[in-house]
């Protein structure tokens, strides 16, 4: 070998070294990668998205920036291809660090003391954003070492995305997705080339180049790089020609604040996600938001200043609107407060659900007769509304006129056990909760509800029974779905709610309003500090709260009054022109025959009869009762049983066969019934299954009485109709003579009272209470 090649090719041991050496960086590096991790990646701010992409709400990040997530997958080709070209040529080539332009920089800045930019690579600039240092030689190798840590840990195009989701463009705004939409109300991909390049230079220049505040020098520095590009051939021509002729158009906008309330919800639940997209349908949104503020602005006189609306669509079953409050930023009457998610009570609205499941029980029918008296229910004595009764009354209209009697005698024979479970089920989640402790007033409202737990209930009804997840998530992908209540029992609970002959329609409303083709229910709580509606046809569910997050009560706040106008203006507007006729008859359901006094099948004494609906081998199918016969005397004056039937001189007869309560209230309220004559007087049998019924007090139950003021409390019992005096017993002491009628009362002592009541015909019954006075 010629002695020069010698002198050029190292040594053996020299390579050795070299190759030491290098193994030994290689080492040392990883071993600072174990001791020094890379920065954790600050927050990004969240976006909240409607059905189609559109921004419907913003949060700052916890840093307070504006810095919205964008992958490069998502990015507009040609912003990538702008920020590459001018940032970092050779981005895909390099290990994180470009050996020859630090070369260079180091060169001009020893050598010839001339500062020279550009040496820092696209991996070296997310290095700078996401651990801010003073620019010195030392931080310059602090610099470099986190590069090649970021290279090593990041692919490219995770090093890509988080240049362009962090570099800064003045303010408090950082990385491209949010100056597009803050600056020019455009989402990335939506950007012109003109307003890509503005937005690849503004970060080396975030003040000067700021697009609202200086519009003609960034526009001016804007050309110059689509001179260069142009130079380059980096896009076509004619688009470059028509980049330069755009004038620069930015004004700083805030972003969007829609379904604020449901934002919040959702920003609480899902702090960490970047982008929470929703299902909510805008042009819905935007509609029930107008219809709700101009309809409030109308009754705020009446001192009611709170509503709250939900919206499903049955069709694609998910949730499209969500408006917790009229006005988020009312803060004299709390409008921040989320009317969708509060728990109220519901009123009468839980009703609908009990009757189905008592159809589907085989205790009712549409057109059966319930009785609605006054009754005690051991202790829990109900009225209704109007604080009127009706006396015998058919199942759909004690629905459809919303009585309360009639409601708790079913949930009574349901048992509110069977009736709780399945509505936790149904998720109740304040139900869930107070489940042990919930009884008969859960079918008034005695219980707490959130309005979209009580709207998704309803798409039961809509849905044929069926219970359907709505997700308010596009990321919620569940198809869940579970029986509730037969398709039988929904239809017919959807013919009663059809109805438009009922108390609960708005006055005038038949004449002045077009009556949208739904079924609906209504509901006022206790005190009426809550106005419900709740109303659905075929392609929608909708429920709607007024009320006041105070608890304050209104008079004038009914459901009937306040709650239904506003549920009807919303779907004349959304679904004006629906179906009239949207639900049909199962084939499940049949017709039948029945007794038009009783809804039964007719029975031997049955002479009127009507048609109704009946579930097959479900529904009762005992014959009708509502007339007995009686073996009286020929003058009428007496009636015999079968211990004291003479041999002749009598004849039979049938009466009205009803029972001891229901002859009491009539007998109260002067109705006329025809009654069957007084037992024969010389019978000798005693009828203990007739002595005295003891309904107040309740048995069993303790009473507690104030002492400064105390409340006597009432004796009253239900005997036949041929019992004229009973007689009063406390703790075996005689107390007073009376007439069934007559109104009785007393104080009791402190501790237990046996109290007992005996007819005139001998026959006797007792209960026992205890009294506690404070």
């Amino acid at each position: 070998m010629h002695p020069a090649f010698k002198k050029i090719i190292p040594s053996k041991k020299t390579t050795i070294r070299f190759a030491a050496f290098t193994a030994g960086l290689i080492v040392l590096f990883f071993i600072l990668d174990l001791i020094f991790k890379l920065p954790p990646v600050p927050q990004y701010s969240t976006v909240v998205t409607a059905d189609k992409g559109e921004i419907i709400h913003a949060f700052l990040s916890k840093d307070e920036k504006w810095r919205f997530k964008i992958s490069t997958k998502e990015m507009h080709p040609d912003l990538k291809k702008a920020f590459i070209n001018k940032e970092d040529k050779y981005f895909y080539y390099h290990p994180g660090i470009n050996i020859f332009a630090i070369s260079r920089a180091a060169f001009n800045n020893v050598i010839k003391n001339k500062k020279t930019s550009g040496a820092s690579t696209i991996t070296m600039q997310v290095v700078r954003l996401l651990e801010p240092r003073d620019r010195t030689y030392l931080n310059k190798f602090v610099e470099i070492f986190r590069a090649l840590q970021l290279e090593l840990h990041y692919s490219k195009e995770e090093i890509l995305e988080l240049y362009i989701n962090f570099v800064p463009y003045g303010s408090n705004i950082e990385g491209v997705k949010a100056a597009s939409l803050l600056y020019f109300q455009k989402s990335p991909e939506q950007l012109s080339l003109a307003q890509i390049v503005s937005l690849t230079i503004i970060p080396n220049r975030p003040v000067s180049l700021n697009p609202q505040r200086h519009p003609q020098v960034l526009m001016t520095e804007r050309n110059k790089w689509l001179a260069r590009f142009a130079e380059e051939e980096l896009f076509d021509a004619s688009r470059i020609q028509d980049a330069l002729k755009e004038n620069i158009y930015a004004v700083r906008k805030p972003l969007p604040k829609k379904a604020q309330h449901l934002s919040i919800r959702l920003h609480r639940k899902y702090p960490r996600l970047t982008e929470i997209n929703t299902n909510i349908k805008l042009t819905t949104q935007e509609r029930a938001q107008i219809i709700l503020e101009n309809y409030m602005a109308r009754i705020k006189q009446m001192g009611i200043h709170n509503s709250a609306v939900i919206i499903f669509n049955n069709e694609t079953k998910k949730t499209e609107a969500y408006i917790g409050s009229p006005d988020f930023d009312d803060k004299e009457f709390d409008g921040q407060v989320d009317g969708v998610n509060a728990i109220r009570s519901p009123g009468s609205t839980l009703k609908p659900f009990i009757y189905g499941m008592a159809f589907d029980k085989g205790l009712l029918t549409p057109k059966m007769v319930i009785e609605d008296i006054p009754t005690n229910f051991d202790g829990y004595i109900p009225t209704n509304f109007d604080e009127h009764f009706n006396g015998l009354v058919s199942v759909e209209k004690s629905l459809a006129y919303s009585l309360n009697i009639p409601a708790v005698k079913t949930i009574e024979q349901l048992n509110p056990a069977v009736v709780t479970k399945t509505l936790v089920k149904s998720g109740f989640k304040q139900i869930k909760r107070d489940e042990a402790h919930l009884g008969l007033s859960l079918s008034l409202g005695g219980c707490g509800v959130t309005l979209e737990e009580l709207a998704h209930l309803y798409t039961i009804f809509a849905q044929n029974g069926m219970l359907y997840n709505y997700p308010i998530l596009q990321q919620d992908s569940s198809s869940f779905s579970a029986p509730v209540l037969s398709e039988a029992s929904s239809y017919m609970i959807s013919e009663i709610l059809t109805q438009i002959t009922r108390p609960d329609l708005p006055n005038n409303m038949q004449s002045s309003f077009h009556i949208p083709h739904i079924a609906w229910k209504t509901g006022t709580s206790y005190g009426r500090k809550d106005a419900w509606c709740v109303g659905y046809n075929k392609k929608y569910t909708i429920g709607v709260w007024l009320g006041n997050f105070d608890a304050t009560g209104v008079h004038e706040l009914t459901g009937t009054d306040i709650a239904t106008p506003l549920l009807f203006e919303l779907f004349n507007t959304l679904d004006y022109n629906s179906l009239q006729h949207w639900f049909f008859k199962p084939k499940s359901l049949q017709l039948r025959t029945v007794c038009t006094f009783s809804g039964l099948p007719m029975g031997e004494h049955c002479t009127e009869s009507m048609i109704d609906q009946y579930i097959p081998k479900v529904s009762p199918n005992q014959p009708c009762q509502h007339m007995k016969e009686y073996v009286v005397s020929a003058n009428l004056a007496y009636s015999y049983c079968t211990s004291c039937t003479p041999d002749g001189g009598y004849i039979t007869k049938t009466y009205p066969n009803i029972s001891a309560a229901l002859a009491d209230f009539y007998d109260s309220q002067h109705i006329p019934y025809e009654k069957p004559p007084a037992h024969n007087p010389m019978c000798v049998r005693i009828m203990q299954d007739l002595g005295p019924k003891i309904v107040m007090p309740t048995n069993n139950k303790e009473y507690l009485i104030e002492r400064a003021v105390p409340t006597e409390i009432q004796l009253k019992c239900i005997v036949p109709n041929d019992v004229v005096k009973i007689y009063w017993y406390l703790n075996g002491k005689f107390y007073k003579e009376a007439t069934p009628k007559e109104e009785v009362f007393f104080l009791p002592e402190e501790g237990i009272t046996k109290i007992s009541c005996s007819d005139d015909r001998g026959r006797n019954s007792s209960v026992s209470i205890t009294t506690d006075f404070y």
